[in-house]
């Protein structure tokens, strides 16, 4: 919004030339997020306790009744600093931004959804799993069709650490790209067991791809380092920036022992955020190194669900693997700092592919 109304008058207010560059409007989103979330953060903390919007905690595995009541449904402080920072320091003309913020925003309101049936119930089950699924589906295959739809789209899929190997998917892009979308979506809820552990790599991972992004709408840039330029995508610099900015205001307050969680209306959002991401710059494989931790949780509770339907056996203590170092007796803060360790190691792997080709 600020880019329409200033930069036009550079001519006359030299300043104002600032807002034609996407580092200055991503770091001017970045301290918005930042800014609203620690300003809207105790007032919401406090409207969903006098709410009574607390989180009802699993009976099995660990035990962490101190945490029951805690106010949940934290994502919307995440959401609402994102979505106002994004729409304050982005071209509102950019298709990207709006595919993008339109996906986040529809994940939102589907978690919020399951976050209020589990609180009205006071049950840890909110939507039924079929249902929600589906929906993710049907949102994320809109989204593929959009990508899928654009001239400037070119069909190849992205392989790390290859140069030259870029298979043509024609038509079946559309699927894999919803596939993508809806997995990181769920790998994210997936992860979200811990004070802090979901929202460590969401910012290292929104943190990678802002270069990603960066790099993909500069054409220069694109062709010295072999990454698919995509014209328009640098716009989404600004979002990633929002969206760290967001997720370390809402860490503030999530930080152990956490005074607000999550919950799905976060986490579905975040996910499918960058999943979404990740298909528009054509970066739909590297998001899987990037997001290693998210892609390990669910590879757990995949493993542990075929195992003991097929054995009746279980390879993990409990499942996702967060919770199987807590019945090892790792300490919760140790088991988060260790995940958000790994989580930056292989954000420097994944920078480092893009040299490695």
């Amino acid at each position: 919004m600020l880019y329409h109304l200033l930069y036009p008058l550079a001519d006359r207010i030299g300043a104002f030339n600032v807002f034609g560059y996407i580092t200055f409007r991503t770091g001017a989103a970045t301290l918005t997020a930042l800014f609203l979330s620690f300003v809207l953060g105790p007032p919401l903390i406090r409207a969903l306790g006098r709410l009574r919007v607390g989180q009802p905690i699993r009976e099995i595995g660990p035990d962490h009744q101190e945490k029951e009541g805690t106010p949940t449904m934290g994502g919307l402080l995440i959401l609402l600093a994102l979505a106002v920072s994004v729409l304050l320091w982005t071209r509102l003309d950019n298709r990207g931004v709006w595919i993008v913020l339109g996906l986040t925003i529809g994940y939102g309101l589907l978690g919020f959804l399951d976050d209020y049936r589990k609180v009205r119930s006071q049950k840890s089950d909110g939507i039924r799993a079929r249902t929600k699924l589906l929906w993710q589906f049907v949102l994320a295959f809109g989204v593929a069709w959009l990508i899928y739809t654009d001239p400037s789209f070119d069909k190849e899929l992205a392989v790390p650490f290859f140069k030259n190997f870029t298979p043509n998917l024609g038509w079946f892009y559309v699927p894999l790209a919803a596939m993508v979308i809806v997995a990181a979506s769920n790998a994210v809820n997936l992860t979200d067991g811990l004070d802090g552990l979901a929202i460590g790599p969401v910012m290292i991972a929104a943190g990678t791809f802002l270069g990603l992004c960066y790099i993909a709408g500069h054409a220069g840039f694109a062709d010295y380092l072999a990454v698919k330029h995509v014209p328009g995508s640098g716009e989404l610099t600004i979002f990633c920036g929002a969206l760290v900015g967001g997720g370390l205001g809402f860490l503030w307050f999530n930080t152990y022992p956490a005074q607000l969680f999550m919950g799905d209306v976060g986490s579905l959002a975040l996910g499918g955020a960058l999943g979404a991401i990740a298909v528009v710059i054509r970066q739909e494989i590297l998001l899987a190194v990037v997001g290693g931790i998210f892609v390990v949780e669910t590879l757990s509770v995949m493993i542990q669900v075929a195992s003991f339907k097929l054995t009746g056996r279980r390879v993990f203590r409990m499942a996702p693997i967060h919770h199987h170092f807590e019945e090892m007796g790792w300490a919760e803060q140790k088991i988060v700092v260790r995940f958000w360790i790994i989580s930056i190691i292989l954000a420097i792997v994944s920078v480092s592919s893009l040299k490695l080709r």
